[in-house]
């Protein structure tokens, strides 16, 4: 009697835990898949910035002595003063002056932005920074020697979601038909990788069939805290390699070859930060035994900030020594 109830008795109900969801068409999951992928692409910035990483961990080495003063008139007004005493570039003193307008684009842009500088003999270095639109940006540079314009360039930036279209003219001269232009294009394929490419043409006399054209593929690809960048051509190359070590340590790796003259350079650099004593340290050396070193430090509670400088060349004998005060 009791085998027959427990036989009638209906089996126990299974645990929540072990229920299956409900399933999800496929083409449903691959819509998902699709939009996450879609949101997590960003715009790739320009060209210009492909090898900003590991550029900005390299020494700008200086010679002499360099003493500068900052001095913010108002929210939108800068001015500087800039005394330069060397025996490799002409000393003199240097006049700066930045402006940055009202229209604020993100919490650290704002345009227009107007700046340059001039020389005590008169040489003038001016630039002009405007976001016409969210997605278009344009620069205008000017360079001034000797009271005649040696260098006109303008640049037209084109923002996308997930691509950067550039176009740069630079001297142009339409009577006598000579000029620069440069086009770019870079796109952002996945989250890590980006790929575009780079068409220059130049039209003069001076140009063996009074034109040329040249053209290269440009890449980026980024992985954690390493990120590979390369220009390739028909007769160069540049790649770098960027790598975050540690939060207080960067490395950079750069090769530059250029095959019509023949000649290859290969250099590394590092970048120390110690916020707790306000220094940044960085150093490089190449294969032409360059040694390059930029100690920088900031005199708190003080707005002053020194710099030592020095590069040596071991093949050549050559030794350059720096050191600068900023203030403000």
């Amino acid at each position: 009697m009791g085998n027959v109830v427990a036989a009638s008795a209906p089996p126990p109900p299974p645990p929540m835990s072990v229920l299956a969801p409900p399933e999800i068409p496929k083409d449903h999951q691959l819509g998902l898949a699709s939009t996450e992928v879609a949101q997590k692409i960003e715009n790739p910035g320009t060209v210009e910035e492909l090898h900003k990483l590991c550029k900005d961990v390299f020494p700008t080495n200086f010679e002499g002595a360099k003493f500068m003063v900052n001095k913010a008139l108002s929210n939108h007004f800068q001015i500087s003063h800039t005394l330069s005493m060397s025996s490799v570039v002409k000393s003199g003193y240097k006049f700066g002056a930045t402006y940055v307008g009202t229209k604020q684009t993100s919490p650290t842009e704002a345009y227009p932005v107007l700046l340059g500088d001039i020389e005590s003999s008169g040489n003038l270095n001016a630039n002009i920074l405007h976001q016409f639109h969210p997605r278009i940006k344009t620069k205008v540079a000017t360079q001034v020697q000797r009271s005649k314009f040696t260098a006109v360039q303008m640049t037209s930036d084109y923002r996308g979601d997930a691509f950067t279209a550039s176009l740069t003219v630079a001297n142009p001269d339409i009577i006598n038909g000579s000029g620069v232009m440069v086009a770019h294009y870079l796109q952002n394929l996945t989250p890590k990788l980006a790929l575009g490419g780079e068409l220059a043409y130049q039209r003069g006399y001076g140009i063996p069939g009074g034109s040329i054209a040249v053209g290269s593929l440009v890449g980026r690809y980024t992985a954690g805290d390493s990120t590979i960048s390369a220009s390739l051509g028909l007769a160069s190359c540049h790649l770098c390699f960027h790598q975050r070590a540690s939060p207080t340590l960067q490395l950079g790796v750069e090769l530059e070859v250029n095959g019509r003259i023949q000649e290859s350079t290969a250099t590394i650099a590092y970048q120390v930060d110690l916020p707790k004593a306000d220094i940044v340290f960085r150093g490089s050396v190449d294969s032409n035994w360059s040694v390059g070193a930029v100690l920088e430090k900031k005199l708190q509670p003080l707005p002053f900030s020194f710099a030592l400088s020095g590069l040596l060349n071991h093949a050549k004998g050559h030794f350059q020594l720096g050191c600068g005060l900023i203030i403000g």
